[in-house]
């Protein structure tokens, strides 16, 4: 069943509905769903899709002869003659042939980066019968790939012989909380939630979810038994994407376990600072690091902090890996029991706020905020008059106007005092209209309701509310 993309697929829709030529770039990291997305969209068309695969030259040319073979029985023309293309201009030339009928197809190459790799000049070649033959056909192009730096940098980037032709890219990202939430119909709202922390809202994890079987049983059977899905996938992933994976490990798994400056985790690692740095720039770039400074200051910032975007490699990171002996002599349902469960409240902290920030930017909820928020953040620093560090969990400022958030992932009602501190870190800034909101998993004591109802811009959210009635 397709479950999510509505958006990205309706756009696709619309461009091939037009009468013109279409190149599509669609990207994103491994596993989270660009190939069914794009099969989706090929139903019913007359297409040709090839996914090329990490060998030779001549190996990806047999399997795009064959893709195009294929297609063949379905009317192209002359395709039997093609059994196998003597070379990639001849293939690229059959293309031509198709677009010069001047009717409806489409031709998806998806992991183009393996292509890319094993014939480089590739690029070259589709930019020129781009140029020559297919801008003023009705071809509807896509090529498709999982290494981010390379379609980024080798398609879409200005020193790329196939830059400027694109006519529409889609960065497809994880499923928000809400989106994954489709998948996970069986469970209650704070399950959804713990499930979409685990997996990180990557629809292949999701879709290993056994809905007979409760949210802690699908935890152990995925993470916590030797022969679970997720058991080694970090590991995997780390070494399809990168060269010597032993060092980003540990830079992980320093972050992981609290390290969030540079001189903390090269610290931990034992790296050095210059060193560190690059590799965080490579993790950034596979959207595995984040890099945040507070909301007012810029990027170049001494506040600089670094934690993990994706928060299926948190929690693999911070409990499986370093259990991972433990988890192959068959105790890793203890292992999960004993350590893992007593922390699942304080994983979840982190992975809160993502969800109210998603929350906020969901349309029923925007279009009643109080003002249209755009960048949205967090802020960390110096309170000058209690002399102690401070920490904002939202942030959003459009000119004179900011909205300030709190959000608590715990079993007890949220107290006054909550928000009285967050109304004391609001003083911190000179800002003419003030917003707060409060946002809980278990919601607010009678004291903390009543006391909101006499201040003016306090919002009070519980997670109940926030599932309450969103589909």
């Amino acid at each position: 069943m397709f479950v999510g993309r509505k958006r990205e697929l309706d756009k696709l829709n619309t461009l091939y509905a037009g009468d013109s030529f279409e190149f599509a770039v669609v990207y994103g990291r491994r596993r989270v769903g660009k190939t069914t997305l794009i099969r989706e969209f090929l139903k019913d068309k007359e297409s040709v899709y090839y996914m090329a695969v990490e060998g030779t030259k001549k190996e990806n040319l047999r399997g795009l002869s064959a893709a195009f073979l294929m297609q063949g029985k379905n009317n192209a023309p002359a395709a039997e003659s093609y059994v196998e293309f003597r070379d990639y201009e001849a293939a690229l030339a059959y293309i031509d042939l198709l677009a010069g009928e001047h009717r409806r197809i489409v031709i998806a190459i998806d992991e183009y980066p393996y292509l890319a790799a094993s014939y480089p000049t590739i690029s070259s070649l589709v930019q020129k019968h781009i140029d020559e033959c297919w801008k003023d056909s009705r071809l509807f192009l896509i090529l498709c790939g999982s290494s981010m730096s390379f379609m980024e940098e080798q398609v879409l980037g200005y020193k790329s012989p196939l830059y400027g032709r694109r006519t529409a890219q889609f960065k497809i990202r994880p499923f928000t909380f809400w989106e994954a939430g489709e998948m996970l119909k069986d469970y209650s709202a704070q399950d959804r939630a713990l499930l979409y922390g685990v997996t990180g809202g990557i629809p292949e994890y999701l879709s290993r979810i056994d809905g007979t079987k409760d949210v802690h049983e699908n935890i152990i059977r995925l993470f916590f038994d030797e022969s679970g899905r997720l058991f080694e996938e970090p590991i995997n992933l780390m070494k399809q994407e990168l060269r010597e994976p032993m060092t980003y490990h540990s830079i992980i798994s320093a972050i992981a376990s609290g390290a969030s400056r540079l001189n903390e985790i090269a610290t931990k690692t034992g790296l050095e600072s210059g060193g560190c740095s690059n590799q965080l720039s490579s993790l950034i770039a596979l959207q595995i690091v984040k890099k945040e400074v507070p909301m007012t200051q810029n990027a170049n910032s001494r506040s600089t902090l670094y934690s993990l975007e994706d928060s299926m490699y948190l929690f693999w990171y911070r409990f499986v890996r370093p259990n991972s002996s433990s988890i192959m002599c068959g105790v890793g349902r203890q292992i999960y029991e004993t350590v893992v469960m007593p922390q699942n409240d304080d994983f979840m902290g982190r992975i809160f706020e993502t969800i109210c920030r998603q929350y906020l930017f969901l349309p029923e909820i925007y279009g009643k905020l109080p003002f249209p928020i755009g960048q949205i953040g967090r802020w960390w620093g110096n309170n000058a008059r209690a002399r102690r560090q401070e920490e904002i969990d939202l942030m959003a400022i459009s000119g004179e106007t900011v909205l300030f958030g709190e959000c608590k992932w715990r079993n007890e009602k949220i107290g006054r005092q909550v928000v009285e501190r967050l109304l004391e870190r609001g003083e911190l800034f000179q800002y003419p209209e003030k917003y707060y909101y409060i946002f809980s998993k278990t919601g607010f004591k009678e004291e903390t309701t009543q006391y909101c109802s006499e201040k003016e811009r306090v919002y009070l959210i519980s997670f109940e509310e926030m599932c309450r009635n969103i589909k």
